[in-house]
């Protein structure tokens, strides 16, 4: 079995460190910093036990000038809101005391504008970071994240911007992490992906390496800022997401599968016709390599919560999520989604910040019970299926 096998087994859940545990601030509805922290969720690791997750996903913890941490001011300390890289050092060794794996959102393509290696290179053409960023006219004409000007793109075709990144990420898994979820694997070039892989692989060859390639929100003015293989082809006869995720098969160890929660919600949360639907979904992962991981989930911190996509009933949720563990890939919990949370408008990607909509604090004083022993009962049943070597039914 692969160095990854244990990720087959993961019940991963995922957490937005700002919002999850420890939260200070009532006004959920700004994008500010609200007083989650590494040291609170550290205090509800009891929780997740109970709740039988054992992997946690972790939102970036990096330096930062965002609340959601995916504005990473210095890839090599702790952001001080989170917590002290001793009370980081806590959290995995108690994750890991509670026989459980963590894994962190690791954001190669991109820093924040505020970044001092991208301040220096504005001020100074002349400085060595100069070369680490795609000015086009400098000093305020540069390729970004999509259309992010606040989110610089790293140039990860310069060598020393490459090993720095790549230096970044071997030392946190020297700290104990046991791997990634990549940001935006659309980005970087598939070289970088290659080199990046085999730098990690060659010390930590456990270490999960799982990317996110997601289509929805992208346009044709985009492409400037993507390596994907024959992105202004295919951008123009169809590019499918399933296409897309197969494309970082067998580079990384898998990708997140947003092709599953898209059929999810057409077909179970939209009333759509769903008969023999689990069948389709397995002869659809069949057309995957064995080895690729395919992470499935219903909500994330950038789309609305599967609960309002079903427009409240509980039922379809549960539906949903009955499939999603029915399948041989490792299902993936949205924090909150177990205690019912759901929102009053959607999440749309042109829309600013209405993915707070789908990040407000964890319902702790409030959770749907009922819907809380069911997702008890599932993950029981699925470790259940899995010790016994029956997988899938």
């Amino acid at each position: 079995m692969a160095a990854t096998g244990w990720f087959r087994e993961a019940i991963t859940y995922q957490i937005l460190i700002d919002r999850f545990a420890g939260v200070s601030s009532a006004d959920r509805f700004r994008p500010e910093f609200l007083g989650g922290n590494l040291r609170a969720i550290e205090g509800k690791l009891p929780y997740l036990e109970e709740l039988g997750v054992n992997t946690l996903w972790l939102s970036p913890f990096c330096s930062t000038s965002a609340y959601h941490g995916y504005h990473v001011t210095d890839f090599l300390t702790v952001e001080p809101r989170f917590g002290s890289l001793e009370e980081f050092k806590s959290l995995v060794a108690g994750v890991h005391a509670a026989g459980m794996r963590i894994i962190a959102d690791f954001v190669p393509n991109h820093c924040s504008h505020k970044h001092p290696f991208f301040r220096e290179a504005q001020q100074d053409r002349r400085s060595p970071f100069f070369p680490w960023f795609y000015f086009r006219k400098w000093p305020d004409d540069y390729l970004c994240f999509l259309d992010v000007k606040e989110l610089p793109k790293l140039n990860l075709d310069f060598p020393e911007a490459r090993d720095h990144i790549v230096r970044a990420a071997r030392y946190w898994l020297s700290l104990g992490l046991d791997g990634f979820r990549l940001d935006h694997v659309l980005g970087p070039d598939h070289s970088f992906w290659k080199h990046f892989r085999a730098e990690i692989k060659r010390d930590y060859p456990a270490a999960v390496l799982i990317g996110e390639a997601w289509l929805e929100g992208l346009a044709w003015r985009h492409l400037k800022t993507l390596r994907i293989r024959r992105k202004y082809l295919r951008w123009t006869f169809g590019v499918s997401q399933d296409g897309i995720q197969r494309e970082y098969c067998g580079e990384l160890d898998g990708v997140l599968d947003f092709a599953f929660r898209s059929l999810a919600c057409a077909h179970i949360a939209h009333g759509a016709a769903h008969k023999g639907l689990a069948d389709s979904l397995r002869k659809r992962l069949d057309t995957y390599p064995e080895d690729c991981l395919l992470p499935t989930f219903l909500d994330n911190h950038d789309t609305s919560r599967f609960l309002f996509e079903c427009g409240n009933d509980v039922a379809r949720l549960k539906e949903a999520a009955r499939l999603q563990f029915s399948l041989n890939q490792p299902p993936v919990i949205y924090y909150g989604t177990e205690a019912g949370m759901t929102h009053a408008r959607p999440v749309g990607t042109a829309e600013p910040h209405s993915d707070l909509q789908a990040r407000q604090p964890m319902a702790w004083d409030r959770p749907n019970r009922e819907l809380l022993t069911f997702y008890r009962d599932l993950i029981r049943e699925r470790k259940g299926r899995l010790r016994t070597g029956r997988g899938a039914p």
